[in-house]
């Protein structure tokens, strides 16, 4: 099926300066890959039959959130049943907790992790991943899992930063429909390459919908 995402800014490539933001732009999505990006109007002609979804705000390739490994291996997600504060808990705040978590409690930290992620456009995360109920939960994720260094970081990737270092890659015919639709405006994203966008409104992986804010 063809699904066309329209959107008021498309920005295809964030990391390369020259490439321009695309006012009223869709990219058009066959099963998990990329058939078509550009203005709305050139792409509603040459796919007809395309089902169309429309996004108020700005439509990225996905982020990449570099601190996986310390995320997810060494903090912890609680579960609100836990009732013990929603925030990661690393360090003195886990230890804590008194013995620490097995690893199917590490298992379901992961998957709350790699949720919350979701919701903040993050396509691909860096590892290594060494605990087996981990390594597990971010397959089963559907994100892409990349090399990294281990280091401790932010849940958001965009918190101090730019989206031109945040986003993962470029929106390209042909490559693995992974994006992010963000709530900005054509003027606050002005020079189409700097800046950090508002909220996640929606994440796709291989182009299936998998986090859309309510």
């Amino acid at each position: 099926m063809l699904t066309l995402h329209r959107a008021a800014v498309l920005l295809p490539a964030p990391a390369d300066p020259t490439a321009p933001s695309i006012t009223d732009g869709a990219v058009v999505v066959q099963g998990d890959r990329i058939a078509g990006l550009g203005p709305y109007g050139e792409l509603a002609a040459a796919f007809p039959g395309a089902r169309t979804r429309e996004w108020d705000g700005l439509l990225t390739p996905g982020l990449l959130n570099r601190h996986g490994h310390w995320l997810l291996e060494c903090a912890y997600h609680p579960d609100p049943r836990e009732e013990i504060g929603a925030e990661p808990l690393h360090g003195p705040a886990l230890d804590a907790l008194g013995p620490g978590p097995d690893e199917a409690r590490w298992g379901g930290s992961a998957r709350r992790g790699l949720q919350r992620m979701l919701a903040q456009g993050v396509t691909a995360v860096a590892g290594p991943f060494e605990r087996p109920s981990v390594r597990t939960a971010v397959v089963r994720s559907g994100l892409l899992a990349v090399p990294g260094d281990g280091s401790p970081g932010p849940l958001d990737p965009l918190a101090g930063g730019s989206l031109a270092r945040a986003a993962h890659g470029a929106l390209t015919v042909g490559g693995r429909a992974d994006f992010a639709v963000f709530a900005v405006t054509v003027t606050d994203i002005a020079d189409g390459s700097s800046g950090a966008p508002g909220d996640c409104l929606a994440t796709a992986l291989a182009g299936r919908l998998l986090y859309r804010r309510r």
